[in-house]
């Protein structure tokens, strides 16, 4: 079922046989994007990852749809050879809801944050969408707010994620979700998550024990007509968890650095990441990566629970024939 905030012509989007084959069938889907492979993580364990995503979508019982824009065309669902692009080569932008109509009218190649990911995923009629950390209130700078919190308030779409990422204002953040009424979910917790951290200080909504309650949570949602989106937030796994005080350290040290060096606006947060990961030794990356395949899994949980239980097998059999 298309979202119903959007009117996008689905002429517009290229959705790959699998991933459209998926869609008419009922079958649980999980749009993944791609940011995070372009600019999130470093090379070459950035490729790695992607395709280990989609492999955990896919022996959870979903289909993986990586989203991003390539030669200008909105991609649902990426080829190998797509997905190495968007992961190797130096020319791939990074698109906010926004640049999407620039990129596709410039025959740009784009990978798209948690926004544009939201929008693109909503639009081609996928409901649940797996991401790291969502954007949200900037440190030091509370009218610098992520789109991504914009998108939420419009967009049909349940964003699993481990929280909003350490480097913002974790209360403010929580803070806007509350004001634009964007309901929060905790898995299997009543924390909102610190990405890197399980522990914040703040609070979710409702805590969640299984797929069956996120699905229900949802259909409450749509049932009752309230605009927008769902977010749910698990923890980082706790034996890759980082000591709260260990990455506030890190963090304000790679602030300062990021202001001496006059780096700001989209290439702030890849500029951060990098800078988290050398003063770490790595851990922050390590953490990263244990987060984003655990929210894969929960996700695709939550796709098939939504889809029924026979679904996952039909689904499987589905893919191998495209």
């Amino acid at each position: 079922m298309k979202a119903d905030a959007m009117e996008a012509d689905p002429k517009a989007l290229r959705i790959s046989p699998e991933v459209e084959a998926a869609l008419a069938g009922g079958y649980p889907v999980v749009a993944l994007e791609s940011t995070v492979l372009a600019h999130g993580l470093p090379r070459p364990r950035n490729l790695e990852v992607g395709r280990e995503l989609e492999a955990l979508v896919r022996a959870g019982g979903g289909v993986p749809a990586t989203i991003a824009v390539i030669d200008g065309e909105p991609r649902i669902g990426l080829s190998e050879a797509e997905l190495e692009r968007i992961a190797t080569s130096e020319d791939v932008r990074k698109l906010s809801t926004r640049e999407i109509p620039i990129a596709v009218a410039g025959g740009l190649t784009g990978a798209t944050t948690v926004a544009a990911t939201s929008f693109l995923a909503a639009a081609a009629g996928i409901t649940v969408f797996a991401t790291g950390g969502i954007g949200g209130v900037h440190r030091g700078e509370p009218r610098d707010v992520s789109p991504d919190l914009t998108e939420l308030t419009r967009t049909r779409i349940l964003v699993v994620c481990a929280g909003a990422k350490a480097i913002l204002d974790i209360p403010a953040t929580r803070e806007a979700l509350e004001t634009l009424a964007i309901p929060v979910l905790g898995w299997q917790t009543d924390v909102f998550p610190g990405f890197y951290s399980r522990e914040t200080g703040e609070r979710v909504d409702a805590p969640v024990e299984s797929a069956d309650e996120v699905a229900e949570v949802w259909r409450a949602l749509r049932s009752t007509g309230i605009p927008g989106g769902l977010l749910l937030c698990a923890p980082v796994p706790l034996e890759e968890e980082l000591p709260a005080s260990e990455v506030k350290e890190a963090i304000d040290l790679a602030i300062s650095t990021a202001r001496t060096s006059g780096v700001r606006g989209k290439q702030l947060t890849p500029f951060l990441l990098r800078e988290l990961t050398a003063a770490t030794g790595g851990a922050t990356l390590s953490a990263n990566i244990a987060l984003l395949r655990n929210n894969v899994r929960v996700a695709t949980e939550v796709a098939v629970a939504l889809a029924g239980p026979d679904q996952p097998e039909r689904a499987q059999r589905s893919a191998r024939e495209c």
